[in-house]
């Protein structure tokens, strides 16, 4: 490959996000210089008033290609409860009330699920990678993980419902797993895989 790698806005401001997701476009070999839009602060905070994960991260990634010029990569995800017909879903960030933060939107969610027994604790981890190029193509993908949700918290490697989530086949929660373990089977490491090829394409297009 010549000349530079192609900066790529990734529409978070959670620098944990930035991190994970980095790591699994390098993991699947993409070259590209992956920044926080926390580095652009004339773009404001987008309104996510999608129904849907895919919605939304296209409102974020489109928000802020708009405000860069540059191609940008946004992720909506979030938890679905069986036992909760899909919730918290979208608002999974926000469950706990705007600005409540991970451990009591993990807290909210264990006492309104207290009564419910462990046969019915099905859980599933959904996230929606788009990536908006400023010429207006767009793309989106997918990745999802089966699992169950637990009554503790264990493991300090996650965060969000990680260190309550167990993926289908394993005895640990998300926040339990190695990093490599976790995006091998986490639903942002499937999304963004996924995604991957189309990151990557960015490159040809350098000037």
């Amino acid at each position: 490959m010549t000349g530079t790698a192609s900066r790529v806005v990734l529409a978070t401001r959670n620098e944990h996000k930035v991190v994970e997701i980095r790591r699994i476009l390098a993991e699947a070999g993409v070259v590209v210089d992956l920044t926080s839009v926390a580095e652009f602060p004339e773009v404001g905070d987008v309104v996510e008033s999608g129904l849907t994960f895919t919605e939304n991260a296209l409102l974020k990634a489109r928000a802020v290609a708009a405000g860069t010029g540059l191609p940008a990569l946004a992720d909506d995800s979030g938890i679905t409860v069986a036992a909760m017909n899909g919730m918290p879903g979208i608002f999974s960030a926000r469950w706990a009330g705007p600005g409540a933060g991970d451990a009591a939107n993990l807290h909210l969610l264990l006492a309104q699920l207290q009564d419910v027994p462990d046969e019915h604790r099905g859980a599933a981890f959904v996230s929606v990678a788009a990536l908006v190029r400023p010429d207006g193509r767009e793309f989106v993908a997918e990745g999802r993980v089966e699992g169950r949700l637990i009554r503790e918290p264990r493991g300090a490697n996650g965060f969000g419902y990680d260190p309550i989530f167990v993926p289908e086949g394993e005895s640990r929660t998300t926040a339990e797993l190695s990093a490599a373990e976790k995006d091998a089977l986490s639903h942002r490491g499937r999304s963004f895989r996924a995604i991957a090829p189309h990151v990557a394409a960015v490159n040809d297009h350098v000037h």
